[in-house]
């Protein structure tokens, strides 16, 4: 069906007085940054970053040894990165989804599957265990065809997820319509397990007050400028102070990262978002919503999209930019059309809505690499462990992640030190000149994958022949 174009005016309204910074961070109640790090200390594990890989990673440490010394070392703030800034949508997921798992790892998919949902199961029983108020909801997400290839597309997901021994259910255009009414939406797979849902960045204020009342130090505003051997550990300097330790965990994702390595898996990608202002009752009731889930749209360009605790609507993605050389710069947050882009998108999939205004615009880098999932490994003879790259599903994967470094650490070989998607890193990133038009080229590519009923060009199909990009 053809449906009417917001126009620019109704656009421009909408976005007029819209923060430039991420909701999430500009609640109510959240934390004074603490103290940077002042003169030399030491501790046993000093763990780098201070977003969910890195809350994680100190976290499980404590589980495992509670006497550990533990400081964390923050560039910004805690969840200054994205772990503030995402749609707060947690997955079961370590592969990017069955379809991408399966045709990576065939022979692991089942174990990783497993892996993936205790994985959930226990940061769901440790976050409620542990009391933090980060709106945590049990609702699962929905995904939506709303171009007719996607509805063959979703079919084949249902199969596969079934496969898995997934609970999900198949729904026509009137049944993902008669839940959530959106005159766009052709078909729906409703899933309840493998996703919830939580506010992300109170969920990385409360893990950093756990920690601290577990005896964690937590220090702000202080991005690490090195990492060198010292005797048998590593000390990390600081630009007003520095830190020796036994071992170390860095976990930077997206940003300038002290082991230079990480550039050649690493790539910055910036994602978009908005959010508005509180619906109204009437408002709330003509989008239905009922179960409150996560919803995301299913083409290679694509929105995630899901209802705040005060009845915001959060909507956000498409756009994936990546910068010449890696650029990571809030001056980035605002420039170009995408947060227009987003809000024409949003009218359209919400035409009932068209009164409402956005109350925060923002972006920030997601790490991304060649495979869609983590780059693992060490450096310094083992000293130091490093866990990055998982392309907007760190909320829950970080979790994973962090045992994963911490099992490099302790040099012995584990379940989870043994599957390939930890043993094999993702597929180097060609370095500048060449990663910028490479990059751009691909991105043209899956737009016009999108534009001819998802049917993917030869370069495309290259990729996906060699293991690299998002096939699923």
């Amino acid at each position: 069906m053809t449906l009417p174009l917001a126009d620019g005016a109704q656009i421009a309204r909408s976005l007029a007085d819209a923060r430039p910074t991420a909701f999430w961070t500009d609640q109510p109640g959240a934390p004074e940054p603490g103290e940077p790090l002042s003169g030399a200390t030491d501790a046993d594990l000093v763990v780098v970053g201070a977003g969910f890989t890195g809350l994680w990673s100190a976290w499980r440490a404590l589980d495992r040894d509670p006497g550990l010394s533990i400081l964390v070392l923050e560039g910004q703030s805690v969840g200054f990165g994205a772990s503030g800034r995402n749609g707060g949508f947690v997955s079961a997921s370590l592969t990017h989804g069955l379809a991408h798992g399966r045709h990576l790892w065939p022979g692991e998919l089942t174990a990783l599957h497993e892996e993936g949902e205790h994985n959930l199961a226990e940061l769901v029983r440790q976050v409620t265990e542990a009391g933090i108020d980060c709106d945590l909801q049990l609702t699962g997400k929905t995904a939506l065809a709303v171009e007719p290839w996607q509805v063959d597309a979703l079919a084949e997901s249902a199969e596969l997820a079934r496969e898995f021994g997934e609970d999900v259910e198949l729904q026509s255009r009137e049944e993902v319509q008669a839940d959530v009414h959106s005159p766009t939406y052709l078909a729906g797979l409703r899933s309840r397990a493998g996703n919830v849902m939580v506010d992300p960045a109170r969920l990385a204020w409360g893990m950093a007050a756990v920690l601290r009342a577990r005896g964690v130090r937590i220090v702000e505003g202080s991005p690490v400028r090195s990492i060198e051997r010292s005797g048998a550990g590593v000390r990390l300097s600081t630009p007003a102070g520095s830190v020796t330790a036994r071992q170390a965990v860095v976990a930077t994702a997206a940003y300038p990262s002290p082991l230079k390595r990480l550039r050649t898996w690493i790539m910055p990608l910036y994602d978009h978002a908005l959010m508005t202002e509180p619906l109204t009752a009437p408002q709330l009731q003509s989008i239905g919503w009922g179960e409150r889930q996560g919803l995301t749209d299913s083409g290679n360009q694509f929105h995630y999209y899901r209802l705040s605790a005060d009845d915001r609507i959060l909507w956000g993605g498409w756009d994936a930019l990546y910068y010449r050389g890696g650029r990571v710069d809030p001056a980035l947050e605002q420039e170009g059309g995408s947060h227009e882009l987003l809000a024409r998108q949003f009218f359209e999939t919400f035409p009932q809505l068209a009164d409402v205004s956005f109350s925060h615009r923002w972006a920030g880098p997601i790490d991304s690499t060649t495979r869609f999932t983590a780059a693992y490994g060490t450096a310094f003879g083992g000293r130091v462990a490093y866990a990055a790259g998982h392309t907007g599903l760190g909320v829950g994967a970080a979790r994973f992640s962090a045992d994963v470094a911490l099992d490099l650490l302790s040099g012995t070989p584990t379940s989870r030190t043994r599957f390939e998607i930890v043993r094999r890193r993702p597929f180097p990133i060609p370095p500048e000149p060449f990663r910028n038009p490479i990059v751009q080229f691909t991105r043209s590519r899956m737009i016009a994958a999108d534009d001819n009923g998802g049917r993917r060009g030869l370069w495309l199909r290259a990729l996906d022949a060699a293991g690299l990009g998002f096939n699923s």
